[in-house]
């Protein structure tokens, strides 16, 4: 079995991103490795041209870590309740991956971002599984078991992890976000290991 999970998202402002560093810290209790990254921009001037690599954070994703991932956490800030743009751009062209059946059985959890309470975090982590339903994916949510969802006055969602990115701390995730996000690394990962015996 691959040891590696990927955590890959696109993160414009930084949540997103702070979100994928603590399900990578759930991820690696286990003994499993975590992969972070990321997806570039998209525009709509044709001219422009990313760069091959980001100037800053984690590396971009390829279909080969697609390929050697053993489980996938999959994020992105809410877009009128949907995810954003250059996920649903990089997904969109994974159709060599669908019919190779790369990532069928394979475990994997949502999580977003959002800076209102009801600006469609459950709808936008729904929405990102229907890609992954079609690649034969097997989800992983996060139950009530973690008393975190109880008392959350934040982000925290049995369909995946979210976070309510607000104020001057829009980055900083709650007590309880923070906890919920290595949860969700910490079940993915293992689950990814149980479904290997």
């Amino acid at each position: 079995m691959s040891q590696v999970v990927l955590i890959l998202y696109y993160s414009r402002h930084g949540a997103t991103q702070a979100m994928a560093n603590s399900i990578a810290l759930g991820v690696e209790k286990t003994g499993l490795e975590a992969r972070l990254r990321c997806v570039p921009e998209v525009s709509n001037h044709f001219t422009d041209t990313q760069n091959s690599i980001p100037h800053t954070g984690d590396p971009y994703v390829v279909k080969q870590d697609l390929d050697e991932c053993c489980a996938l956490a999959l994020g992105s800030p809410t877009r009128f309740g949907n995810m954003a743009a250059p996920l649903k751009y990089f997904l969109d062209d994974t159709s060599g991956q669908w019919l190779a059946g790369t990532l069928e059985n394979k475990p994997a959890c949502v999580f977003t971002s959002s800076s209102s309470m009801h600006g469609g975090q459950e709808s936008t982590l729904l929405t990102m599984m229907i890609p992954l339903l079609h690649h034969g994916m097997i989800l992983c949510g996060l139950p009530y078991s973690n008393p975190e969802l109880h008392t959350t006055q934040s982000g925290g969602s049995p369909y995946g992890v979210s976070h309510l990115a607000q104020g001057d701390f829009q980055k900083q995730l709650t007590m309880e976000e923070q906890k919920l996000c290595i949860a969700q690394g910490t079940r993915l990962a293992a689950l990814a290991a149980k479904l290997d015996n």
